[in-house]
């Protein structure tokens, strides 16, 4: 394998494709797997500059992160790359019982040491940490975290903390220093970083509100990989910032031109959404003539293989009639009689689209919502991803590889609850 320049594990599975994304209109060659990977499918990539591993820790507890974060880690450390990144979610959403990145922050400084850069800023996706507090666009409105209208109160984990160093501390004991946009821009970044790192501090968080900002981060994280920290936590601001120093010292070529995708025929949309973007873009689906199937939730929770096999029948059916098919366990949120159970949820939702598609042969498949995403992907028994083509900013088109020839070659779309615009599952089946 070529030396590598990075490696990642994706606290979910959408959030991988999105730092996959980065790094192909990087110019970056690179290669998601969808599980540990031995020395057999390592081999089937020799030319890829990064590698990383999707995971679904945004949605598991401490305990869970203790037992399977350091086995990941130490494979994807092992493979000689300087930097191991723990990418997160750009909206940071987590809690000190679900997706803890605190606790991973601590699990990767423990087996990496070194002093953690943390950079949350993604002004890519609309996301700008500015003197450690955190806002995201929503509606083409940019609101602080803590006021955001989906994710302050988002059902697992609500964002009731704009301030990312006071949010953390409610998961960690670390302490976390600050390096501001005022003195990024001053051009003290580095200053900063040598600071916190000879106090023995444990973290440092920089701000990110533009492409000089990380650019500037980048430089920061590039002169001291290895030698004063090899674990980053953060978005993909992580990638982009670390882009950004790549091409500035040559290492990397000029962003190159981005292939475009192609229209199909027939889609397949599988969304355990509740996210209020999600339900408009079921609705707009609906009116450009996809047919919508209602899967009824408490079935699939309960284990209900009756309930999986009427949706993969109906959505066959739909497929061959129309083309274009949706298949979503809500539309908005889920009433309080039903449980919000979204490993349950997206586990069955995956296996539903195994059948589908070895049933049918569709080409292309999509999967709405995040942890629908993670745990829908991991039953399509797929060993790893590659960046195909864009479609919309962190949704990118991505081509599956796996031992079984109905799902080699499967293009997937895994899109997180509050990405793409309204007629986003249309955008997907022309292809752009």
């Amino acid at each position: 394998m070529t030396d590598l320049l990075y490696a990642f594990y994706g606290d979910d599975f959408t959030g991988s494709t999105d730092v996959l994304e980065q790094l192909a209109e990087g110019g970056v060659p690179a290669i998601l797997f969808l599980r540990q990977p031995d020395a057999a499918l390592l081999a089937r990539f020799p030319d890829v500059r990064a590698i990383g591993m999707a995971g679904d820790a945004r949605s598991r507890s401490p305990g869970w992160m203790e037992r399977h974060l350091p086995p990941a880690f130490a494979a994807l450390s092992a493979s000689g790359a300087p930097i191991l990144h723990y990418k997160t979610c750009s909206t940071f959403d987590s809690s000190p019982s679900i997706g803890s990145i605190g606790r991973a922050l601590d699990i990767g400084r423990q087996a990496l040491g070194g002093i953690v850069p943390i950079l949350i800023g993604a002004p890519h996706l609309g996301r700008y940490l500015i003197f450690g507090n955190l806002f995201a666009a929503a509606g083409g409105v940019v609101h602080r975290i803590d006021r955001h209208p989906t994710m302050a109160r988002h059902p697992v984990t609500p964002m009731d903390e704009a301030d990312m160093r006071l949010h953390l501390a409610r998961q960690t004991a670390a302490r976390i220093a600050l390096a501001p946009s005022d003195r990024i821009q001053a051009g003290e970044a580095d200053r900063l970083f040598h600071e916190a790192s000879d106090k023995g501090l444990e973290a440092i968080l920089f701000d990110g509100v533009d492409e000089a900002s990380l650019a500037a981060v980048g430089t920061v994280l590039l002169a001291h990989q290895r030698d004063r920290f090899r674990f980053a936590v953060g978005s993909s601001g992580v990638t982009r910032a670390l882009i950004l120093g790549w091409q500035a010292a040559g290492i990397v070529p000029p962003a190159p031109t981005l292939p475009r995708a192609g229209a199909v025929d027939r889609l397949l949309v599988m969304s355990g959404s509740c996210s209020p973007v999600t339900a408009t873009q079921i609705a707009t689906a609906r009116q450009d003539g996809f047919a919508t199937v209602q899967a009824d939730v408490a079935a699939l929770v309960a284990g209900s293989l009756a309930e999986e096999e009427r949706l993969a029948r109906t959505a066959a059916g739909l497929l061959a009639d129309t083309g274009r098919v949706v298949v979503h366990s809500a539309e908005g949120p889920l009433g309080q009689d039903v449980p919000a159970a979204g490993a349950a949820i997206g586990a069955a939702l995956g296996r539903v689209s195994r059948t589908v598609v070895r049933q049918s042969g569709i080409g292309r498949l999509l999967f709405a919502g995040g942890d629908t995403s993670s745990h829908g992907v991991a039953q399509m028994g797929l060993d790893a991803l590659a960046w195909a083509a864009p479609l919309e900013r962190g949704a990118p088109l991505v081509r599956a590889f796996a031992a079984e020839p109905e799902l080699d070659g499967l293009e997937l779309v895994l899109k997180g609850g509050q990405m793409g615009a309204p007629d986003f599952f249309e955008t997907v089946r022309r292809g752009g």
